[in-house]
């Protein structure tokens, strides 16, 4: 019998064939989850690696585009810069399929311009946003998606509002919006699998529980807990291993209490089968609700099939433009003239 592992999709390819190189991220960390989910997507849908290209900005999350997709082009930029990056790319060979992965941080602060004018464009792309609420690369400060009275031992009290980012993306006329949750693998990927296959911008917003800095005094990840049960000492750096959270059972409707590793908790909720995503009105009461209740809504939130993309605004030719023949793309002398004197 033959390991899953050597088996083929429709275009020949294993799973390790879509694999990047190996994690340095925190151990247990739910980016590295949803980076195999991406890996089982793409080998799932038989999309040949080269026609995928990948970008991220900086921080934590940004750089998991090394950890899948090795035989495809990525580019890490500047942080929150992501979008544009990935918009030329797109204009270049309309036929890619783009990945930008960001982060709460790279997207909900200073790439919120960015994002909020990418989406309103309808640029075809998966936008994956991994939000943990916190700044892991740059030691654990409040991003503006943490919770407000979130307490974290360095920062305080956390006094603002949180940016919801699918609630930003449906008012900002996204054609299609989601969210998940890293410990919920299955639904991450069927929902990457509908993001590859949409025309238009696929907001996927995953929150990706910090191991290391979303914590308090009181748990095992503290300082305080270590120093009074006689921990050794050791690299500041160092996280010990922590299993991933995985849903076992999650249903449609179902709403589930999630401990994460801080020892705080996340209430989600699965969005019921016959809730109708083409419905944006409902949408945005869902999400209210949600943040009345304190839920997190998982689910294909919204989204709009018929809404035109970028490359329609921009009559774009299927050839790719990087593949044209300069003396194609220059309009001819006569042309030129003609133009001139319109304006003369």
């Amino acid at each position: 019998m033959s390991d899953k592992k050597d088996e083929t999709n429709a275009i020949g390819l294993t799973r390790s064939d879509y694999r990047g190189e190996r994690s340095t991220l925190c151990p247990g960390c739910g980016h590295n989850t949803i980076s195999a989910q991406i890996i089982m997507a793409c080998y799932e849908m038989g999309i040949p690696p080269e026609k995928i290209a990948k970008f991220s900005g900086i921080g934590c999350s940004s750089k998991s585009p090394t950890y899948f997709l090795g035989q495809s082009f990525g580019f890490n930029g500047l942080h929150g810069r992501m979008p544009s990056l990935a918009l030329g790319a797109a204009f270049a060979d309309t036929s890619m399929k783009i990945i930008g992965v960001s982060g709460d941080g790279d997207t909900a602060s200073i790439g919120l311009g960015q994002f909020k004018h990418l989406i309103r464009r309808n640029l075809p792309m998966v936008y994956i946003i991994e939000n943990n609420g916190v700044y892991g690369l740059t030691k654990g400060q409040f991003s503006a998606t943490a919770e407000k009275g979130l307490e974290l031992k360095h920062q305080g009290v956390n006094p603002f509002l949180p940016i919801d980012i699918a609630k930003e993306a449906l008012v900002g006329n996204a054609s299609f919006v989601a969210r998940s949750f890293a410990g919920d693998p299955k639904q991450v990927r069927e929902l990457l699998k509908a993001a590859l296959s949409h025309r238009g911008t696929a907001v996927l917003d995953i929150i990706s529980p910090c191991v290391s800095f979303n914590d308090r005094e009181d748990t095992l990840h503290s300082y305080k807990w270590g120093r009074q049960h006689q921990a050794p000492l050791h690299d500041i750096a160092y996280v010990p291993t922590r299993k991933s959270i995985i849903l076992d059972e999650f249903k449609e409707g179902e709403i589930k209490e999630v401990i994460l590793h801080d020892g705080s908790m996340v209430i989600l909720k699965k969005l019921e089968q016959a809730y109708d995503p083409t419905d944006k009105w409902q949408a945005l009461q869902i999400l209210e609700e949600a943040e009345k209740n304190n839920w997190l809504v998982t689910g294909l939130i919204y989204v709009d099939p018929n809404q035109p993309s970028l490359y329609d605004y921009m009559n774009l030719v299927e050839e790719p433009m990087n593949r044209i023949p300069v003396k194609d793309l220059r309009p001819q002398r006569e042309t030129l003239e003609k133009i001139n004197q319109d304006m003369a």
